[in-house]
């Protein structure tokens, strides 16, 4: 079987997952998958050569979620006969899922090249930014099927449209196209169909041109700065401009700009 997710790097370090599991729509709830998924975020942590990443999917689907097939009770999805066993199943399951990209320092773009309902709609909202292809279709379906958003999609889509529109989507369940979903703000950007993974690379190429210690940790501070005070702000600010004045590329991108020309950056 081929792997759930594939993972490639190019020499601008943009890397690219591909969750592929295309004939089932790429669900997230297979653990699997998760562990795939995880074991990719992990690796493209840990490598310096990653300035920013795009998450995808295979075939015609984003994500479509859960696997339906696999919800009744005890039929290898989350789901068990016994509440506490469900309960367990989440929490060492696809709830790792946003607590991994919360972790992430490196930037992640979602490029949704279909439908991304239920959890693949909280996956992409698990992400930094949003390009939709226009064909993209989004909802948080969860109530559809009497169940709630239960990885962390509830604390994920009001932070980025609001109350009033997260609580929209997620008491209708109701689905939107990306039109709407640019509207609201759920997306940055909708292209068409053809031209999505261009897009998205364009927009990995404006984050990736800049030193991968000062996006890393830009990228921290503004998940950070979500729960905390300004004076809490401050601090951990003041703390990582210090380590960012004392890199090569902060010299680098001075004296580049006194000398009027291109800085190198070389992520030192």
């Amino acid at each position: 079987m081929d792997s759930p997710v594939l993972y490639s790097l190019d020499a601008d370090g943009i890397a690219t997952i591909t969750l592929n599991r295309p004939e089932l729509r790429n669900p997230i709830s297979d653990l699997d998958l998760i562990d795939a998924l995880l074991d990719t975020l992990t690796k493209m942590e840990d490598d310096p050569k990653v300035r920013v990443a795009i998450v995808t999917g295979a075939g015609a689907a984003f994500s479509a979620g859960g696997n339906l097939k696999t919800m009744q009770p005890d039929s290898g999805g989350l789901n068990a006969s016994l509440p506490a066993r469900t309960r367990r199943n989440y929490k060492s399951g696809i709830q790792r899922l946003p607590l991994a990209f919360a972790a992430l320092e490196v930037p992640v773009i979602a490029a949704v090249n279909g439908p991304a309902i239920g959890a693949g709609l909280d996956l992409a909202c698990m992400c930094d930014l949003r390009v939709a292809g226009e064909s993209a279709k989004f909802a948080e379906s969860f109530v559809k099927l009497g169940i709630i958003p239960g990885d962390g999609g509830a604390w994920l889509i009001q932070r980025i449209i609001g109350f009033s529109k997260a609580a929209e989507l997620t008491l209708t369940g109701e689905t939107i196209d990306a039109a709407e979903a640019l509207k609201i703000g759920l997306v940055n950007q909708v292209v068409p169909d053809a031209d999505l993974m261009d897009a998205a690379r364009k927009m990995a190429a404006r984050i990736a041109c800049n030193p991968s210690f000062a996006v890393r940790m830009a990228k921290r501070l503004i998940w950070d700065a979500q729960s905390m005070s300004i004076g809490q702000v401050l601090e951990m600010s003041a703390a990582m401009q210090a380590v960012a004045h004392a890199t090569k590329d902060n010299a680098e991108a001075v004296n580049a700009f006194l000398e009027k020309r291109k800085p190198v950056f070389k992520g030192d």
